[in-house]
């Protein structure tokens, strides 16, 4: 069914509100108790959702992803600085050629396999950890980009389900017209 400019508007409209909404969350996790949450990295795990084909399975796959990626940073970074003093500026390019082999090897492995998720994840972590907040410990900037991405995967699943009932309304309403 191609709806019109009309029925279309209030898909946009619906995920603003939910992006609003979203920014309402970051108001009420963002705390120095709790600092485990940026909005950022939601917003691209929920893009993410959709990249991985807007599934349960593709959600939990971005997920792993991300999962994965933390690990592979952690790796890299941890491995990096622990053989700087040897390799000098080497150090990290030659972690990288040997860590990026197994993320690669990852697209054979079921569950594991969507690897954009991994390298976007790793780029997250290496933002925080890097940049960010260098003084943050490994296991905080995993838990910060984990929650966020999986806070993130929740919105696109609620965008998914919201589009998949209203686009359904509008096509029941049409048949019984």
């Amino acid at each position: 069914m191609k709806l019109t400019f009309k029925q279309f508007i209030m898909i946009p409209v619906g995920i603003a509100v939910l992006a609003f909404i979203l920014m309402l969350v970051e108001l009420a996790l963002k705390t120095a108790e709790f600092p485990y949450f940026m909005t950022w990295i939601a917003f691209q795990a929920w893009a993410m959702y959709f990249m991985a084909g807007c599934t349960y399975s593709g959600g939990i796959k971005a997920l792993l992803g991300y999962l994965g990626g933390c690990v592979a940073s952690t790796v890299i970074i941890a491995t990096g600085v622990a053989l700087l003093p040897a390799l000098g500026s080497m150090a990290f390019p030659l972690v990288v050629l040997v860590v990026v082999v197994p993320v690669i090897c990852a697209e054979r492995v079921p569950w594991l396999d969507f690897v954009p998720a991994w390298f976007v994840g790793a780029g997250v972590f290496f933002g925080i950890k890097g940049w960010g907040a260098p003084t943050m410990g490994y296991g905080a900037v995993a838990a910060t980009v984990l929650f966020s991405c999986l806070v993130g995967l929740i919105f696109g699943v609620v965008t998914v389900l919201g589009r998949g009932k209203y686009e359904a309304m509008l096509a029941a309403k049409a048949a019984a017209d």
